[in-house]
């Protein structure tokens, strides 16, 4: 899948984390992230985002993570929620086959 524009999922409340995803040419994945527990948590929020990204098949994308202390299954969900509104065709990743 290729993302054609930005998106963004999420909120800025308590245990959320806000995801916003644009296209990034032929650059991979980057991830900004900014995070109240970043020294802590910092290298699993990355890695979350970054195996939800590759397992839905997205090999170049911008990725601006805001965290307030998100589990790591919202993280997943927002991260899917932004990229199915950005990508063409029907992307659903959360339903059975």
């Amino acid at each position: 899948m290729i993302i054609q524009q930005a998106g963004m999922a999420g909120t800025l409340e308590s245990s959320d984390i806000t995801i916003s995803v644009e296209p990034n040419g032929t650059k991979g994945i980057e991830i900004e992230l900014k995070s109240t527990v970043e020294n802590q948590f910092g290298n699993q929020i990355r890695k979350v985002i970054l195996e939800t990204l590759q397992g839905m098949g997205i090999e170049h994308a911008y990725v601006r993570a805001n965290d307030k202390g998100a589990l790591d299954c919202a993280i997943k969900a927002r991260v899917m929620t932004a990229v199915s509104r950005v990508v063409e065709g029907d992307c659903r990743p959360w339903e059975a086959e």
